[in-house]
């Protein structure tokens, strides 16, 4: 347990109050589920833009690479680089087509309702595999940021673990249940302005000499944390492990939570200032947190003789050795906001998946708006508990799907989205078979071993996926009238929305 938690403790109760009342405000402006899964298409460009970053970079950004860099040095360039280059591509391929063609589709709130409505599937099939891929990866993922939540609480205050993950979960439910897409969205805001600012002003709090000297120490300690081409044990880094860091990147084009934000925005020339706040956000905050594990390195080898057994705690032991208790608070604040500003995403998306996809589409087609809406808060509530009973455990095996969730989401819905969004001949059963395989090859790549195998499974996912997409197509009839007149009214909308 940190020592002098009172004032750290009030800082968080601080915190987390103000979070409950952005919910509270967004609950009071939340009457349709426009306005729950998508925020009635509001959200300028900071929102938007800070939201996709905080929502994306959950509470890996401050400790899983932390504790990446503490270990491997420089090499955290390629993951950060293929990162970076990621968001930079999504935003600028995606965002705008996205926005008008969800419109154009009658309005599409959710991803597996846009794909469908984009090849007029009146048999529902694409809307529902799609969804429960989205269903299924996103229970894990939720799963492991109350995980995450209760070790930092269990930490923090020295709670029980179970009690610490109840907490934790609350906290993220009720704000996600009441004010639906807005709250989340705005306290992703919020939350992502903290991480960068923790990101930044630790390191350079701890840091002494400036980065010079971080150099020089660093290469006193081993000159292999210094190179981009070397492993920290001298052996060049292989071809596999370089494409496998780069091609974290190729995620972003079919992460649900991350193209919410683009269909919420308000105008097209809103992504524009979008694109460019969340790329400078994006390398500003992976920049601070290599330097935390640079600087932590040091810190360790020079305080603790080198002993640290979990690299990824790194950020929370900087902050409790130099900062003053109130301040310490905000900044391990911090990682609760990165966790809450995932677990909400994952949580809303899940629940418009269930509500939209599932509900409304088999169950009830002439529900209402507010009936849907109502479905989505049960659906919170529901998936919340689920993932909370696979939390209890903190050695779960469902973390050991987090490595995997990101990649499946990828190669199941990024070539789906993209060749969706420029090939108009891509016609139904290319998109079932894109998903369909691209899922596949994630789970099955990952049981193998050895040689190619080691490859990162996003990068044969997207091959394998893309590859389906295109020769089902082709080989199949073509998308008929009402689907190419619609492509062309989308290439007519993008062109005015402009």
């Amino acid at each position: 347990m940190i020592e002098n938690n009172f004032a750290i403790t009030a800082t968080f109760i601080t915190y987390l109050a103000g979070m409950l009342f952005i919910g509270y405000y967004a609950y009071k402006r939340t009457s349709n589920s426009s306005d729950y899964f998508l925020g009635g298409r509001t959200l300028g460009p900071w929102p938007a833009a800070l939201s996709a970053g905080a929502s994306d970079m959950s509470g890996w950004l401050l400790l899983g690479l932390p504790g990446y860099a503490y270990a491997a040095g420089m090499e955290s360039l390629w993951l950060a680089g293929g990162l970076l280059i990621g968001t930079w591509a999504n935003w600028l391929l995606s965002a705008k087509r996205l926005r008008t063609y969800s419109i154009t589709t009658d309005n599409s709130l959710t991803l597996p309702e846009f794909i469908s409505r984009r090849f007029n599937d009146k048999s529902k099939l694409v809307q529902t595999i799609a969804a429960f891929f989205i269903l299924m990866f996103f229970l894990f993922y939720t799963s492991s940021g109350l995980v995450a939540g209760g070790k930092l609480f269990e930490t923090v205050f020295g709670l029980d673990y179970t009690y610490a993950v109840v907490i934790g979960a609350a906290c993220v439910v009720s704000y996600t249940l009441f004010g639906g897409f807005l709250a989340v969205s705005w306290t992703d805001l919020v939350q992502g302005l903290l991480m960068s600012a923790a990101l930044l002003i630790v390191p350079i709090a701890a840091m002494q000499g400036g980065f010079g000297q971080l150099s020089t120490d660093l290469a006193n300690i081993n000159p292999e944390l210094l190179t981009l081409w070397n492993g920290i044990d001298g052996q060049p880094l292989s071809w596999i492990a370089i494409v496998s860091l780069l091609a974290w990147g190729l995620g972003y084009f079919g992460q649900p939570h991350i193209l919410a934000r683009f269909q919420a925005t308000r105008t097209n020339k809103d992504l524009t200032t979008a694109r460019r706040i969340a790329v400078v956000w994006t390398a500003v905050s992976m920049f601070g947190a290599i330097l935390v594990g640079l600087v932590g390195l040091l810190y360790i080898e020079g305080n603790m003789a080198g002993q640290l057994a979990d690299g990824e705690k790194i950020f929370m032991l900087l902050v409790n050795a130099i900062f003053h208790p109130v301040i310490a608070g905000i900044l391990l604040a911090a990682i609760l906001a990165a966790i809450m500003s995932t677990a909400d995403s994952q949580l809303l998306v899940s629940s418009s998946a269930l509500a939209e996809d599932f509900y409304k589409q088999l169950l009830r087609p002439e529900a209402s708006s507010s009936e849907v809406m109502m479905v989505g808060r049960l659906g919170v509530i529901g998936l919340s508990l689920l993932a909370l009973f696979l939390a209890m455990d903190p050695d779960s095996s469902v973390l050991g799907l987090v490595s995997y969730a990101w990649a499946g989401f990828g190669a199941a819905f990024g070539p789906v989205l993209v060749l969706s969004l420029y090939w108009k001949r891509m016609n139904r059963n290319g998109a079932l078979a894109g998903i369909i395989v691209g899922g596949i090859t994630i789970v099955v790549w990952k049981q193998l071993t050895g040689g190619i195998f080691d490859v990162y499974e996003i990068v044969p996912g997207i091959i394998f996926a893309g590859a389906a997409i295109v020769i089902t197509s082709l080989a199949t009839a073509a998308p008929d009238k009402s689907v190419t007149d619609q492509y062309d009214l989308f290439e007519k909308n993008l062109a005015e929305f402009d």
